[in-house]
């Protein structure tokens, strides 16, 4: 049986009224905005206090953590790149709170160590990432980060030497970085924390060994909060993409040989549709665009005619939407999800179609760059029950090896799945993933754990979490419904619940939840969802609208509060896939489902773990602050419903292992707790 708690800490009630296109809409706790007042620290801290007296008091919390020790604390590489004959990367040996960065002189070279965050000194939530190496594989750029915190300090390494140079650009958003072909400089859009000016978006270059302050300007974009520049890099030129986030998001594009004491050329002006290119050796633009072409397709960009730009189809668009692609070599690699299956094609640079990359069926592959010589290509793949690989293609007999694995004591072979398709409210048929054990699979009725996504056109494709994992050895189905929102189904998928259609993406999880029940697979008092930024936003939705259908949620970094998201952070750029209560329409539909906005009085509402945290600059932890009170508040279930919240979690997925060993911990106890699992 779930274990109950006492009544959880009280908070004030201070309304703040205001009238929206003539809609009075009341918030009783806009206080819990200000993270830096006292009385929010005093909230925090009574309700880390509320959170802790429940989660300490689960039976067999200590089985819990040492399983969840053997499913985490293994050997792990990521980020891997091979510039000349390097291949740089990071890896994290087992019992390490954080990753390292090594580089591997060659195939077949032994891992050398180059930067250890821990012999920095600033303790175990500094986390390290490569992120270029220059074109004589001599100097290093990396990333460092405090915590969750999307922003991070940028700093050069010089490898041969072993020693960090004082060229650092401070902390802040680094948009765009290439190196200089002589590796003496680079060029650099950074947006720093704390600026005077923080709208104002410039491309300098650096020349090593000088003050930030020397920097040359070598391109302005303008100066304004909706604005955003990011460089392309080129062997000889760099590109300039500036992009203008208003009702519709705008593209400008401008091409500059390097060091050129000429202005940069504009290629593309005020373009309402997305361009993304790739400048190659040669001298030749690629780019995807989705400009007549909603499923995206690859096109070469020549000189303008008439003061338009001028394309000319390579890889044309197709019935599903390409995912991703790279160019190495002469030959293009794109990815496409077919009947919810990845392929790759592979193309000339012409678009002359030669084969497809062998995938399997089961698996998820990511293509994720290559080679500076184009000779190799990096791919991830995974499954529901495999984890990452690391996989080298080479692209001289297209052998495809293992080129580095995560080893988890994992029972694969134990686990299969199987793929059913519902009806929608408005009548359209869903696909859904259910795994488990094949016993499952068959039919009964099982403790069940759901998520999902349903935005920004992102595809839920089988993928190894230790989250899943762990549930599904206590017997639970895991089922994921590719609801719309994504792009599954082409780009179609994702524009049907966009904007003004976002409720369509909660009608689709909640019918996804109403076939589990009503075909016997699960029922209300053994049914979880989760769910962490956009799905925590899905999952904050469904419980609101349906909170009889689910005992237990974890909704984790979301954002809730959908008539002030856009008000703080940089959360403003999400407005064309949202809308925002700015517009009068948008208003409607965002109320319509925003969960902060749908907490009734007097529900009873399932068991909720609330997960945010300080250093979240995504989805700002208000959103958690100030849902967790009005649920609490609200709720007339003995269930409980608490904040886990930690000063350092925010959206990037680098807390040291330790923490991520305590977190995983108290969401697995809550979820075996409230689903009465077997441990």
């Amino acid at each position: 049986m779930p274990k109950l708690v006492t009544a959880p800490p009280y908070s004030l009630v201070e309304p703040v009224t205001e009238v929206l296109h003539g809609v009075t809409i009341t918030d009783q706790y806009r206080w819990l905005e200000d993270r830096d007042s006292p009385r929010t620290g005093e909230w925090l801290q009574a309700q880390r206090e509320h959170a802790r007296s429940y989660l300490d008091s689960i039976p067999g919390r200590d089985r819990i953590h040492e399983r969840i020790r053997e499913l985490l604390d293994v050997k792990t590489y990521d980020s891997v790149q091979k510039v000349g004959e390097r291949y740089f990367f990071r890896k994290r040996l087992p019992g390490q709170e954080q990753f390292c960065i090594y580089y591997r002189q060659g195939a077949g070279g032994k891992d050398q160590l180059l930067i250890d965050p821990a012999e920095r000194g600033t303790g175990p939530y500094t986390a390290v990432k490569p992120l270029q190496v220059s074109p004589d594989s001599q100097l290093l750029l990396y990333e460092v980060k405090e915590g969750g915190e999307r922003t991070g300090t940028f700093e050069l390494f010089d490898i041969e030497n072993h020693e960090a140079l004082p060229d650092i650009l401070s902390r802040g958003y680094l948009r765009g970085f290439a190196f200089a072909q002589d590796s003496k400089s680079f060029y650099y859009v950074h947006e720093p924390l704390n600026s005077d000016r923080p709208y104002r978006r410039v491309a300098f270059q650096h020349a090593l060994g000088t003050s930030v302050r020397d920097d040359q300007e070598v391109f302005v974009a303008g100066e304004s909060q909706n604005l955003r520049l990011c460089i392309v890099a080129g062997e000889t030129q760099l590109g300039f993409l500036v992009f203008r986030f208003l009702e519709k998001t705008l593209t400008d594009f401008y091409l500059w040989p390097m060091g050129s004491a000429c202005p940069p050329e504009p290629i593309i002006e005020h373009a309402d549709y997305k361009f993304r290119p790739i400048l190659l050796k040669d001298g030749r633009i690629l780019a995807i665009t989705d400009r007549e072409a909603p499923n995206f397709k690859v096109v070469e960009v020549h000189p303008r005619l008439n003061d338009e730009p001028h394309f000319i189809d390579v890889v044309p668009t197709s019935s599903s939407a390409i995912q991703n692609w790279v160019v190495a070599g002469a030959r293009i690699f794109v990815s496409y999800i077919r009947e919810l299956k990845t392929q790759i094609d592979v193309l000339d640079l012409t678009g002359k179609w030669l084969s497809q990359l062998p995938v399997e069926a089961s698996d998820t592959v990511r293509l994720m760059g290559t080679s500076d010589d184009g000779n190799e290509l990096f791919l991830e793949r995974e499954s529901f029950t495999n984890p990452i690989q690391i996989c080298s293609c080479s692209l001289q007999n297209s052998e495809v090896t293992v080129w580095a694995e995560r080893t988890v004591p994992f029972a694969s072979a134990e686990f299969s799945h199987s793929q059913i398709w519902f009806t929608a409210k408005d009548g359209v048929r869903i696909p859904m993933f259910l795994v488990g054990r094949p016993g499952l699979l068959e039919g009964g009725s099982h403790p069940t754990i759901m998520t999902s996504y349903g935005g920004y056109g992102v595809p839920m494709t089988p993928q190894f979490s230790v989250f899943v994992a762990f549930l599904m050895e206590r017997g639970c189905l895991f089922a994921l419904p590719s609801i719309r929102g994504g792009s599954e189904l082409g780009v179609e998928w994702h524009h049907a619940a966009k904007r003004q259609n976002r409720q369509i993406a909660v009608n689709d999880f909640l019918a996804a939840a109403q076939w589990l029940i009503e075909s016997g697979r699960t029922d209300p008092r053994r049914f979880a969802i989760f769910g962490g930024s956009n799905s925590g936003l899905l999952v904050g939705a469904a419980m609101t609208q349906r909170p009889e259908l689910f005992c237990a949620v974890v909704c984790m970094v979301p954002i809730l509060d959908m008539l002030r998201y856009h008000l703080f952070d940089n959360a403003h750029v999400w407005q064309e896939e949202f809308g925002t209560a700015d517009d009068a329409e948008d208003f409607a539909a965002l109320l319509g489902y925003s969960p902060y906005h749908n907490v009734q009085e007097g529900t009873a509402y399932p068991a909720i773990m609330m997960v945010s945290g300080d250093s979240d600059q995504n989805c700002n932890p208000l959103h958690a602050r100030k849902m967790t009170a009005r649920l609490q508040a609200a709720n007339i279930s003995a269930s409980p419903i608490f904040l886990d919240y930690c000063r350092h979690r925010g959206h990037s997925p680098v807390l040291p292992l330790s923490q991520r060993l305590e977190a995983l911990t108290d969401r697995m106890a809550f979820l075996c707790n409230q689903l009465g699992l077997n441990l």
